[in-house]
């Protein structure tokens, strides 16, 4: 069966014009939940006709890269490096690095003092990135909905800080009772390209049906790492620096001190841990950041991976999405059966007759 070819589109970042469609090799492209995917790659140039094409169409910082897998949408991001390389035999190419739409708010600061009172969590990412793309050259394009998570936050990020909004959203997202959020890419019924910012409170999930992977089978390779060098069952977060009386010490205000003593009683050894919070000066919302880090501190997430021959039944859509993982070996004699969300993907496109293959990073379940 021919495999289906994928589409390196260039486009202008703010009006998202077409500026050509180059060949790119030795393609790697991923995408996350809770991280910033990445596609790098290298535009060959055998000639000055291609070489005259991708001088215009390669800007970094100005260059948006979509890639096609048929018709569908199956990554776009921001090309930030450009680096031209000459072999010894005088051959050109021009290798690139591009990271998803997300990585634009990590690259805008936050200039005006903006305040939310009990305004809804999902309402107050929408603000900052209605900020984003309210400033002259700001407006990328990123759409949204208008869905609420039903979690009311009282919030108010200071210009005196100069923080970058990617690093406010995922603040407000580490807290207690906080959301995942990313920016999709896909096409519209119209056949418009599109970016999506997509929250999800607790988490984001996609699709409705579980998809069956076994091993041995559609299941080439897997990694299980068991990692206890974050672990922690003791914890206390230190936030901002508040001082009222100038004649007095300044110390930061510190969260409740938290202990699990359950684990303590079951054997476990006593683990501490801490997080840092400088410019969060309200004693409930350092309290909110330090409980969510001890929860995710006691049971260090797990990240195991699998590589699958790539299929109908695997796309970036799949992101979110609950898949079904069914393992038999020497570790697993009795088998392994259980479900996993999808948090990662990494694709490596068909090459000189390496298969197009997918690695999943998986999510293990609490």
């Amino acid at each position: 069966m021919a495999q289906t070819p994928y589409r390196v589109l260039f486009c202008d970042l703010r009006s998202d014009q077409l500026l050509d469609a180059l060949p790119l090799t030795g393609v790697s492209l991923d995408d996350y939940i809770g991280k910033t995917g990445r596609l790098t790659g290298t535009v060959p140039i055998p000639n000055r006709a291609l070489a005259e094409r991708a001088r215009r169409a390669i800007v970094p910082g100005r260059t948006a890269v979509w890639v096609e897998r048929g018709r569908e949408i199956w990554w776009g991001g921001i090309l930030w490096t450009l680096a031209l390389a000459s072999d010894s035999r005088g051959f050109l190419s021009a290798q690139i690095q591009c990271g998803g739409w997300e990585s634009y708010l990590y690259r805008r600061l936050l200039y005006d003092t903006q305040t939310a009172e009990q305004v809804d969590q999902f309402d107050i990412v929408r603000g900052l990135v209605d900020y984003v793309q309210s400033t002259p050259g700001g407006n990328i394009g990123i759409t949204y909905d208008g869905r609420p998570s039903g979690v009311a936050r009282d919030r108010t990020f200071l210009r005196y800080d100069l923080p970058w909004i990617g690093e406010l959203i995922d603040q407000l997202a580490a807290v207690e009772d906080g959301f995942e959020w990313r920016i999709a890419s896909h096409r519209d019924a119209a056949g418009r390209r599109v970016k999506e910012l997509v929250l999800g409170h607790p988490i984001i999930r996609a699709g409705s049906a579980d998809i069956v992977l076994d091993h041995p089978g559609p299941i080439i390779t897997y990694t299980w790492p068991s990692d206890a060098s974050g672990l922690a069952n003791g914890w206390q977060s230190r936030g901002a620096t508040v001082n009222t009386n100038q004649a007095a010490d300044s110390y930061p205000i510190m969260s409740e001190r938290l202990v699990a003593d359950d684990d303590m009683a079951a054997g476990w050894p006593r683990l501490d841990g801490s997080s840092d919070y400088s410019t969060v000066e309200e004693q409930p919302t350092l309290d909110g950041h330090a409980r969510a880090d001890w929860t995710a501190a006691r049971r260090p997430a797990q990240i195991p991976e699998v590589e699958v021959l790539l299929g109908d039944n695997v796309a970036p859509a799949l992101l979110g999405a609950t898949v079904r993982i069914r393992i038999r070996d020497l570790w697993h004699p009795t088998g392994l059966d259980a479900r996993y969300r999808v948090v990662g993907m990494s694709i490596s496109p068909p090459e000189r007759g390496r298969p197009e293959t997918a690695k999943l990073y998986l999510e293990v379940p609490a």
